[in-house]
């Protein structure tokens, strides 16, 4: 997030792409209620009639695949109208002209078609979202889980900074991360591009340095994404693989060809606190230890690091840096650090933006990076008075169609997301927590329901050029006709086994929000 959490509730504005708030990020979610009922206006964009739809002040249900043609559509309105922040674009961005000849092409009436936006809703929340001075744009994975997700994202930034909503409180562009430590997890290299602080492994200064601090060659070339990994270990290129808290078999897209990629291993080594789906696969299952067993940190979706305390002692008898640094040894690399603090300060001795967070700075609610020096106290909010490369670079987009579309033999649009019981894919460990949702139940249209002959709680097949599944369906019009939407968290209706497995070009981010299906009620034996 480039702002704050806590600005949320001094906000005049909050637009929501592509994000569930309420139930995939509960928290935010009721601090976002909290400032509706404040006064803050609403504006929600999303297929599903989600619950913050139900408080918005504009419930945008966009066609799926079609939020560049909105975004565009917006801007196009804003600059046809000279409702633009021009002394924010003059003075701090850059290619302005080449963005304006682009949205042209994106008039009301054509975006309205592609959309399924009126036009009237389309100008309304034009013109509010660029005359409101605090307006804060969220979004999380129905906007980056498309083929065209890193183009969905610079769309946004467009807009926000076309509008000069960046650099201040109570504005800015604020992806909400999925998990409690997925920022943590890349701020500390954990991508096979970048080391700590998101340096360059092909920057030769950068590997130089992390070359002289680690006493070993270290290579600089890039490394590869999941997607690519599993489609190296089908192909037979890689023989091994040691996977850590992670279940793909339940969680990335078509889910049979990363059963067919473990299955071709020579060697599996699974970390984990279940015997999960993917754990089946291991030749090694390697018993990991939870948060209240460990110390350390956590970052948040705010860039915040804060102090993970340790509640009871590892059941295992070891936490999972501890067994790290006992593979490291046994394969030649000495690593003997004594506890958390030292891997901390280690990192943050290497890393620009932590140089000042160190482990005893961080108390009670930790601190926000970039933090460059000891006396520093954090960051609350990004691009304050200039960006990272100088001026904001505006980035002229075109809309870009999904991988895969409904079509005459899977005539269904499958999307995918969470419940907020289950939250990711975990809790079918919990048996209070199944108590409250224990199965899958796919949400299906009533215009369509009537024409499969199906009611709530009968079972469906559904099929798409991957895999099919069964499952329960609950017919509502929570989701618009010719739209089927299931969670990924149950293992008997696994519904990645389903979705497509192409990706963002760029990140590699599977195409997760859409593809085509065919739905048949199931026949009763």
């Amino acid at each position: 997030m480039t702002n704050s959490i806590n600005e949320i509730s001094g906000a005049e504005l909050l637009f929501l792409i592509g994000t569930n708030t309420t139930e995939a990020h509960p928290v935010i979610g009721y601090k976002m209620k909290q400032a509706a009922r404040r006064g803050a206006k609403l504006i929600v964009v999303d297929p599903r009639r989600i619950e913050l739809a139900e408080e918005a002040d504009y419930w945008l249900r966009v066609k799926p695949g079609n939020d560049i043609p909105l975004l565009n559509g917006l801007m196009h309105i804003i600059i046809k109208e000279g409702l633009y922040d021009k002394a924010f674009v003059e003075e701090r961005t850059d290619n302005f002209e080449a963005l304006k000849e682009t949205v042209e092409k994106y008039p009301p009436e054509l975006v309205s078609e592609m959309t399924g936006i009126p036009v009237d809703d389309l100008y309304a929340v034009a013109r509010l979202y660029a005359t409101t001075d605090k307006a804060m744009i969220f979004y999380t994975l129905g906007i980056t889980e498309h083929v065209c997700g890193t183009n969905n994202v610079m769309s946004i930034a467009n807009l926000a900074m076309l509008t000069g909503h960046l650099g201040r409180p109570h504005t800015g562009v604020n992806p909400i991360r999925g998990q409690n430590n997925v920022q943590g997890a890349c701020d500390m290299g954990a991508l096979p591009n970048v080391f700590s602080g998101y340096q360059r492994v092909t920057d030769p200064a950068i590997n130089d340095k992390f070359q002289k601090a680690w006493g070993v060659p270290l290579s600089d070339k890039l490394g590869l994404m999941i997607p690519e990994m599993f489609d190296k270990a089908n192909q037979g290129e890689i023989k091994a693989m040691y996977i850590l808290g992670e279940n793909p078999v339940l969680t990335d897209p078509n889910s049979n060809h990363i059963r067919s990629g473990l299955a071709n291993l020579e060697f599996l080594v699974v970390h984990e606190l279940f015997l999960t789906e993917t754990a089946e696969y291991a030749d090694v299952v390697l018993p990991a230890a939870s948060f209240a067993e460990t110390d350390g940190t956590f970052t948040n979706t705010e860039r915040r690091v804060q102090r993970v305390r340790k509640a009871i002692e590892p059941v295992p008898g070891q936490t999972n840096w501890q067994t790290i640094m006992a593979l490291s040894n046994r394969m030649g690399y000495p690593m003997n650090y004594p506890d958390p603090k030292a891997i901390w300060d280690e990192m943050a001795s290497l890393t620009p933006s932590m140089f000042g967070i160190r482990y005893d700075r961080l108390g009670k609610k930790g601190m926000q990076w970039p933090c460059p020096d000891n006396d520093h106290p954090g960051t609350q909010y990004l691009h304050s008075g200039s960006f990272s490369r100088g001026k904001g670079l505006f980035q002229a987009i075109d809309h870009i169609p999904p991988g895969e579309e409904p079509d005459e033999e899977y005539p269904f649009l499958l999307s995918t997301g969470r419940i907020l019981y289950h939250y990711n894919v975990t809790t079918p460990y919990s048996p209070g927590i199944q108590s409250l949702w224990p199965e899958e139940m796919a949400e299906v249209n009533p215009d369509d329901a009537d024409r499969l002959g199906v009611k709530t709680g009968e079972k469906v097949r559904v099929t798409s050029r991957r895999g099919e599944l069964t499952t329960k369906v609950q017919v509502t019009d929570r989701v618009p006709p010719g739209l089927i939407w299931m969670s990924f968290h149950f293992a008997e209706s696994p519904a990645n086994v389903l979705t497509s497995d192409v990706v963002d070009p760029i990140t590699k981010t599977g195409e997760y929000k859409i593809c085509g299906v065919r739905v048949e009620k199931l026949q009763e034996a």
